[in-house]
């Protein structure tokens, strides 16, 4: 994990429906630009509420049906803004890593009948092929060690507890599903061991 952050920078940027957030940018070595929204002093601070957001373009901006992404988002910043203080770290890691081209080349499988991690399987990927060292760096470079996280992924904690990060708490995110992606929520839950509550997976 060292030195995996080479460059960072800082400005205060105001949203829609959220408050106003210190947005930090991160370059990794691999030229990859990641950012944190922060709210709040947190610097070393305790038990600070967390999101670890994985980017979906097709969730997060064009507010599609088809995954829980963008909702997750939505009521990750709105939970951090009633606490009045958190961080939300969005790493550039579509499709659960296998980038936007080819979680569309996924999306045209799934139109075929298979499941969301078969898909990915059949282009030659992991089911999720996220790695989470450099949501944990980012983490130390905020003066964070003990977080409360939001999420629904155990393996995202596992991914964090791994280089040092302790999870005080898991808040789970429960969004209501509907028909274009109840298939896809109940794969996560069966396939992926996400810890979907039921009135997250049925109508």
């Amino acid at each position: 994990m060292k030195d995996i952050i080479k460059e960072t920078i800082e400005s205060e940027i105001p949203t829609r429906y959220y408050g106003t957030f210190r947005i930090r940018g991160f370059r990794t070595k691999d030229n990859l630009h990641h950012v944190a929204l922060v709210k709040g002093d947190v610097k070393a601070k305790e038990d600070v509420i967390v999101r670890i957001h994985s980017e979906c373009l097709t969730g997060d901006v064009f507010h599609s049906l088809k995954c829980d992404c963008g909702e997750q988002l939505e009521a990750a910043l709105k939970r951090i803004d009633k606490e009045g203080m958190g961080v939300l770290i969005y790493l550039r890691q579509e499709g659960r890593g296998i980038g936007l081209f080819n979680k569309i080349k996924a999306y045209e499988l799934q139109e075929q009948g298979m499941d969301t991690v078969e898909a990915n399987q059949k282009l030659g990927f992991k089911a999720d092929q996220r790695d989470y060292t450099l949501g944990a760096a980012i983490l130390k470079e905020l003066g964070l060690s003990t977080i409360r996280l939001m999420t629904n992924n155990p393996k995202k904690i596992e991914g964090l507890e791994k280089y040092g990060i302790k999870i005080r708490e898991r808040l789970p995110l429960v969004i209501k599903c509907n028909k274009y992606n109840e298939k896809y929520l109940c794969t996560k839950k069966t396939k992926l061991g996400h810890l979907i509550e039921e009135k997250g997976v049925i109508k």
